[in-house]
Parts: C-alpha cells; structure tokens; sequence
C-alpha cells in the first residue's frame, strides 16, 4: 500500500484533535505516516500508534518553539524526501497552509487547500471544499505532482485502528536557515469552541 504523510499538530505531546482526523482520511488513502516535531515529539506515539500510523517519524530541536514555519518546512520536506509518499496531509491553519504551500514549491507539487474529505479515485485523491459560506461544493485532485492537501478541522469523525508502528528519529538534511524569530508565545486562552 502507499504511505501518506500525516503532519502532526501537537502541543508538548497532546495530539490535537484535527491530526486523528487526518489519520483517519490517510487509511481511506494508504498507509498513514506521522512526522511530529519539537518539544514533546516522542510523546506524541501511543496516541498516534492508537489512530492508525505505522511509521512515525520524531525530532525535538530548540528552533520550532523559537522560529516561524522553516525548520518545520525543512523537517517535511526531509521526510517527504526520504519516503516518498504519494499524498500529503495537513491540517489548515495559517501556519501550516504556509508550510504546504512551500512544501508544494520545493517538490513541485499541487496543493489543494481548506478541504472538507478526501476520496481515492483512479485519478488520486480527489477532494470535496466549499465555497461561498457552503453554498457551492466542488471537487478536485492534483495533476501534478505528489498531492499536498491541507484539511479543515472538524471534517470527519475520528476512527481508532490501533498499531505498532516504527519509530524513527528524524535528522533534517536542509539546513535551518529561518528568518523569521519568535520573540514571545502567549497561549491561546480556552474558550470551550471547537478547535
């Protein structure tokens, strides 16, 4: 079966809610691939394991928590090279759209954005988004490329489908060469909403 690369957003080892979600889309795909990143990283595979991943991919390294989205474009784009998957997934945030879209770049991909599911079909993944506040659905795929495909939160109900995966710590081959600085991280302050 074909790997799908999962992005995994996580906080000091909490995975998020919207990357068992991604988990779930990547089985309907191949078999899922997790690559977490900076503090926590490791903390990240029993959850992941849980939800389907057979192969999780690790690196803590001071810069994600002190630098903007290139040590973690980096980091991608690393594992993208060394596994060479036939879709990408990531969850829409404005950070991450910036990484999938200069993942897409670097490896001259398409990239599908805000999508709401992911279907296999004869021409790959084909993806369902709205438009116009819902008023309009459509679907599309890639022509080219491998498909970077980032995916709105709160899209499908989660599936558990536990594993044992492989676990392998990262080392990046492109060196961090980041110019943009995080000064100051104040968290979010909880509001009981969705994610």
């Amino acid at each position: 079966m074909a790997d799908v690369l999962v992005y995994v957003d996580h906080l000091n080892g909490a995975v998020r809610k919207p990357t068992l979600e991604l988990l779930t889309l990547a089985r309907r795909l191949g078999n899922p691939i997790a690559l977490a990143l900076g503090p926590g990283a490791t903390d990240t595979i029993p959850t992941l394991a849980e939800h389907g991943a057979t192969h999780i991919y690790t690196h803590d390294a001071p810069e994600y928590t002190t630098h903007h989205t290139t040590p973690h474009l980096n980091a991608l784009h690393t594992t993208y090279t060394q596994t060479q998957p036939t879709t990408v997934l990531i969850t829409s945030t404005t950070d991450n759209k910036e990484i999938a879209a200069r993942l897409a770049l670097r490896t001259n991909s398409g990239l599908i954005t805000d999508a709401t599911d992911i279907t296999p079909t004869k021409n790959g993944p084909t993806t369902t988004q709205t438009a116009f506040a819902a008023s309009y659905t459509t679907h599309s795929h890639t022509t080219h490329g491998t498909p970077i495909i980032t995916i709105k939160p709160n899209s499908t109900p989660i599936q558990t489908h536990p594993t044992t995966p492989q676990h392998t710590t990262l080392t990046p081959t492109t060196p961090t060469t980041p110019t943009t600085h995080i000064t100051q991280n104040t968290p979010r302050t909880a509001t009981g909403r969705p994610e």
